[in-house]
């Protein structure tokens, strides 16, 4: 297990996600670096009133801002824009296709400030942003395993190298579930209650299987056979069988595996020739969404055993 806490975003990345323009032509989005999911929009910072003001965050010139803006004149509207651009900010971003004047273009570009448009409006725009933003800036460790779409419920499979993790994977794909990593699974914390787990891009889509090679389960099963993103709500702990090993055979008692704080339900799977691995992972993925809507397989068991209790006790009474 890695840990690689995400610190900062390029410009570029975000600019390509949302099919941003750049405006300042001459200024290279991969030297620029966004480091806060926050935004901004700089209105009360136009009128002169900087107390509080956060210079990491995206600013956002929405309708408001660009009218307020286009009230004063030119020295005046150029003024103002220099000086939210002279406090380093990592760039200015213009929603509705509201073009600013080309002296301040020239200036951000003196500056080193990129300048962006985009033709969404301003709200679409800084919910979009942050949401994309909140999970590339997520702590992020990577581990060695596999993680499925089972049913909806993202399933990650860990164990030794070769126990039969990609085997299992490949078999839950032929049975119409999805894959989302092998081998190398990133995992974000994107909140309190939710872990994200994707691929790394080299990786994304390809499986490893022991003597045959790398194999493309998009190009082979088809584009529905994959998935880039999944939360994680499951774990599968894939071991190797032991006689004298003593397994949960009931599941009253819920077992944890913890990745960046969270604690995530999990099962350890003993593996012997003669088991089908991709059943039992669809029986546990269904098994725990059943658990999340209320209904416990054990512990009706325990009720069901309490009420015979109960009715023998009744008849011993009658009989004596």
């Amino acid at each position: 297990m890695t840990e690689n806490n995400q610190h900062r975003v390029r410009l570029s990345s975000l600019a390509d996600k949302f099919g941003f323009e750049n405006l300042t032509e001459d200024l290279d989005l991969t030297e620029h670096y966004v480091t806060s999911s926050d935004i901004n929009r700089p209105a009360l910072q136009l009128t002169g009133f900087w107390e509080n003001f956060a210079p990491e965050r995206i600013q956002i010139v929405g309708k408001v801002e660009y009218s307020y803006l286009k009230s004063k004149d030119e020295p005046e509207r150029l003024r103002i824009y220099e000086e939210l651009i002279s406090k380093g900010i990592p760039c200015l971003l213009f929603s509705r296709s509201m073009r600013p004047s080309d002296p301040l273009i020239v200036a951000a570009t003196k500056k080193n400030v990129p300048i962006l448009m985009s033709d969404r409006p301003t709200a679409y725009l800084e919910s979009e942003i942050i949401r994309w933003l909140h999970v590339q800036l997520a702590p992020m460790i990577s581990i060695h395993g596999v993680l499925m779409d089972v049913y909806g419920e993202g399933v990650l499979i860990t164990g030794e190298s070769g126990i039969g993790k990609s085997e299992a994977a490949i078999e839950l794909i032929k049975r119409g579930h999805r894959l989302v990593a092998d081998d190398v699974v990133e995992i974000r914390r994107v909140s309190e209650d939710t872990l994200v787990g994707s691929a790394p891009e080299v990786t994304r889509h390809l499986i490893e299987l022991r003597g045959i090679g790398i194999i493309d389960v998009r190009m082979l099963f088809g584009v529905g056979a994959v998935k880039n993103t999944q939360s994680i709500s499951l774990v599968i702990q894939l071991e190797d069988w032991r006689k004298e090993a003593i397994y949960d055979r009931i599941g009253q008692e819920e077992q944890y595996m913890e990745f960046l704080g969270n604690e995530i339900p999990c099962h350890h799977l003993p593996v012997r020739p003669g088991r089908n691995l991709a059943v039992i992972v669809e029986c546990a993925a269904v098994n725990h969404r059943q658990k999340r809507m209320g209904y416990n397989a054990a512990d009706e068991l325990y009720r069901r055993v309490q009420r015979n209790m109960s009715r023998r006790d009744e008849e011993d009474d009658v009989i004596f």
